[in-house]
């Protein structure tokens, strides 16, 4: 998944004040705008060991509750994802680093269908009540 480079200054312009972004953001950058090499160099640097192809979806995956929240969905929905990683930053559900990365790779591949599997569950749920 590539980046622009607008898109990442899109991204700045939203977490400016939010220093773990920011120094994602710069790994996106160097990386040439390519999400998934930027996440797994942020991986390896905070001592991850990404042994998938896949494990961004799969870290992803683990967060999909606190991402899915109600609260900030439709933000993400628009592409503004400012207040889910204020909201996971302070949650210390998944690394700091990572969640940037996280967000935009959910984000770009669709925030609704990336979703789905847990609203189709709460449904679920709640026709049993």
């Amino acid at each position: 998944m590539q980046l622009t480079s607008q898109e990442i200054s899109y991204y700045r312009d939203q977490l400016s004040d939010c220093e773990p972004a920011m120094k994602s953001l710069d790994m996106i950058e160097d990386a040439e705008g390519d999400l998934e090499d930027a996440a797994t160099s942020i991986a390896l640097a905070i001592g991850q060991t990404p042994d998938r192809v896949d494990w961004l979806d799969g870290w992803a995956k683990r967060c999909r509750v606190a991402i899915c929240e109600v609260s900030f969905r439709s933000d993400l929905e628009d592409n503004y994802i400012e207040n889910a990683v204020k909201y996971l930053l302070e949650k210390k559900i998944c690394p700091p680093l990572l969640i940037t990365p996280l967000l935009i790779y959910v984000v770009k591949n669709g925030i609704e269908q990336f979703c789905e599997p847990l609203s189709y569950k709460l449904g679920n749920d709640n026709e049993t009540l």
